[in-house]
């Protein structure tokens, strides 16, 4: 059965989650986590959304 289609409401924050398959590592490389945080910073600012990464 597919999932719900999800509502968004302006000024309300969000959770994402990023996980590889079976939780794994998503990055093995530092260099390759760093380049995807360079694109999530590039993305807010031109949408102008704040993002919070740890």
């Amino acid at each position: 059965m597919p999932r719900r289609t999800r509502m968004y409401l302006p000024g309300l924050p969000y959770h994402l989650t990023q996980r590889g398959n079976n939780r794994e590592a998503c990055f093995i490389e530092p260099d390759n986590y760093q380049y995807y945080l360079e694109l999530w910073q590039e993305v807010a600012r031109r949408y102008g959304v704040a993002v919070h990464a740890y």
